[in-house]
């Protein structure tokens, strides 16, 4: 038999009676309610602190390990970067000793270093009798090497036709038809004459000229000198092609002082009527020194073979052309 007790409360109102079996068991179920959902926000907390700690764990170790990642990124980067300056340093003394073989060359031809020249140097060389003129004119390359139809790639940086990659272009690509006759631009001595596989210039002809001036011809269709052969200005020494390295038939014209690429245009406008510009566009030659050195040279006159020369150069080297003799003034 269940026992309930039984709280009864009187006052002026009357009696109240509780029972205090039912109370308590609410007050239980409430606290058993209320314990229970604490147990289960602490669980909750628990399981989410663990979640969080494994997650900055996780993180932490990918941070470390692209720490380190990075580290051997850093090393591996400063030892390029030291390779690199020790092998910039190496091709600086390759320049240096360069720089220095080349002023030797220049000595022993009879040049001085471009850097004893001034600009009243340069200005003087201007006042030149026409022998002396003329002289240089034969000597040095001059005029264009095909009758001239423009310029399609100029000398200077460019983006390949055919290969598509950025190059220093040393030379002058010349608009020409297939076979356009193509003529010495001064005296020399053919160094070399035939298909060139390395330079991509296909058939080539190398003329090597006085005081360390050299011409190079490239892209031929045909060659009509042989290696070894003395060449005089207007002499025919190919005809314009298209081999090697080539989008279109064209003359690869280029000119070198001592292994220096030159800009080929402004000796294929220098003529006698455009005779003082050339002194002030191209420095890179020590032109009062070469002058100097070929001063001493004497010339004579010489009637050249009028279908060697371009329509240009028969109406302005006509009464210029000279040759030289072996001979020189004392």
């Amino acid at each position: 038999m269940d026992k309930h007790f039984t709280v009864t409360i009187h006052d002026d109102n009357g009696y109240k009676q509780f029972n205090l079996h039912k109370f308590v068991k609410k007050a239980f179920l409430y606290a058993g309610i209320f314990l229970l959902t604490l147990a289960l926000i602490a669980v909750g907390t628990i399981l989410y602190l663990n979640y969080s700690v494994e997650s900055v764990q996780k993180k932490r170790d990918a941070i470390e390990k692209a720490y380190l990642e990075m580290k051997k990124e850093n090393a591996a980067l400063e030892n390029s970067m030291k390779a690199t300056r020790y092998s910039l340093d190496e091709k600086k003394k390759q320049l240096h000793q360069l720089s220095d073989s080349l002023t030797e060359i220049e000595t022993l031809i009879g040049l001085k270093p471009l850097g004893d020249e001034s600009l009243q140097d340069r200005v003087s060389i201007a006042k030149l009798s026409s022998s002396q003129r003329a002289t240089l004119l034969q000597l040095i390359p001059s005029g264009s090497p095909v009758a001239y139809r423009g310029i399609t790639s100029k000398f200077g940086y460019r983006i390949h036709p055919t290969l598509g990659t950025k190059e220093f272009h040393r030379g002058t690509d010349m608009k020409a038809q297939l076979n356009t006759p193509v003529y010495a631009t001064a005296d020399g001595l053919v160094e070399w004459a035939g298909y060139h596989k390395s330079s991509g210039f296909g058939r080539l002809i190398i003329l090597e000229h006085v005081y360390g001036f050299k011409s190079y011809y490239g892209h031929l269709n045909k060659v009509v000198v042989k290696s070894g052969k003395f060449v005089k200005k207007g002499d025919l020494i190919g005809y314009t092609g298209n081999s090697g390295l080539s989008n279109g038939p064209h003359l690869h014209y280029e000119i070198r002082f001592i292994h220096r690429a030159l800009n080929p245009f402004y000796f294929i406008k220098w003529t006698q009527h455009h005779y003082n510009e050339i002194f002030q566009k191209e420095k890179k030659v020590p032109w009062q020194s070469l002058i100097m050195a070929t001063s001493r040279l004497k010339v004579v006159p010489q009637i050249q073979t009028q279908q060697s020369l371009q329509p240009e150069q028969k109406s302005q080297e006509k009464l210029s052309s000279r040759v030289i003799s072996t001979s020189t003034v004392n």
